[in-house]
């Protein structure tokens, strides 16, 4: 009985000890990788993408085609963690095959390695900052500049953070945010980018042409709504729940930022599986190089971890997301407009 005390007195000693730096310092030795695992997973993600696309094409029963083109859309989210894993060099870096793997699949996804790289790095630098720049994650105001933006501003900015934005994630966030945003922005430094676009244009052409419009929904529509859509609602969430934090610049530390800005998003097994662990977001962005695979292991074995911010994909909660629009200082949260409305 006394060793199991010393043992909890231990560890809850430990818990406290990790503040600051030193719960990143914590996380260290899971930021490496097994290159075998890595490879089993990207792999196998990666042909089973390939055999559901076929599937929609060559299957010679709906149902089946159907099912394929679904599981395309959920295997594209799960390949797309995986792929911004490689990006953050958690896996198979410096892999000659993977780079030529995860440029293709960075084409395939709208999310080109030139700017999907640029903006997320930035968005891991400046997360939850009240005056950065909205690079790579969706803008915040706050209630007093919120206030002071024209009628046209603020339909602006309402849109970016729309639930129809969202659900079109695939034309909103991919299409014309990543690729035709960045070309225009920079063309030679974004090449991929337009390539990415002419790809996708003439694959709806082709597909359209050769197969019809059913053909295009079930190989084009629902493979890339899906991811688009999950994606981006993920990407949103996992920022943007009732009990996140932001702060100013001068208040701001990277640390703090992950733990109270970036949520555990609770969800099922097999959830778990098509976003590839990205739910265990707080811990992601306090060591980006902790590969997928080991977040739920990292999460296990450090205490404080597992005292995240919450949120999930119930219905109440994704409602709850939704409906918050801009960060009132005063509350020290975020607010939706009607509570906007009512505190003016």
């Amino acid at each position: 009985m006394r060793k199991v005390y010393l043992d909890n007195l231990t560890e809850n000693k430990k818990a406290t000890l990790l503040i600051g730096k030193d719960l990143i310092l914590a996380t260290k030795p899971y930021a490496s990788e097994n290159r075998a695992k890595s490879w089993l997973y990207a792999g196998s993600t990666f042909a089973l993408l390939a055999l559901s696309l076929f599937g929609t094409w060559f299957s010679n029963y709906f149902l089946l085609k159907l099912f394929c083109s679904v599981a395309a859309g959920l295997l594209s989210s799960r390949m797309f963690v995986i792929y911004h894993d490689y990006l953050h060099h958690a896996i198979l870096n410096k892999s000659f095959l993977a780079k030529i793997i995860m440029t293709i699949f960075g084409i395939y996804t709208l999310a080109p390695t030139s700017i999907w790289k640029r903006s997320h790095d930035y968005h891991h630098k400046h997360n939850s900052k009240l005056y950065s720049a909205s690079i790579g994650s969706y803008p915040i105001m706050t209630k007093k500049k919120f206030l002071a933006m024209t009628a046209g501003q603020r339909r602006g900015y309402l849109a970016t953070r729309s639930p129809l934005t969202i659900l079109l994630g695939y034309f909103s966030m991919f299409f014309i945010g990543m690729c035709y945003n960045s070309f225009k922005a920079s063309p030679k430094k974004h090449i991929d980018s337009l390539i990415a676009m002419v790809v996708h244009v003439a694959a709806t052409i082709v597909v359209f042409w050769f197969g019809g419009w059913q053909a295009w929904v079930l190989t084009i529509f629902i493979p890339f709504f899906i991811p688009g859509c999950l994606g981006a609602y993920l990407f949103y969430a996992q920022h943007n729940f009732p009990t996140a934090s932001f702060a100013e610049n001068k208040d701001w530390s990277y640390e703090t930022a992950a733990m109270q800005s970036s949520s555990f998003l609770v969800m099922s097994p097999f959830m778990n599986w098509v976003t590839a662990n990205i739910g265990y977001h707080h811990i992601h962005h306090l060591n980006s190089r902790v590969p997928f695979y080991r977040l739920p292991e990292v999460m296990e074995a450090i205490p404080q971890l597992q005292k995240a911010k919450t949120t999930t994909l119930g219905f109440k909660d994704v409602i709850a997301c939704m409906k918050l629009k801009v960060w009132d200082p005063e509350r020290d949260r975020l607010i939706s407009l009607k509570e906007l409305h009512e505190a003016a």
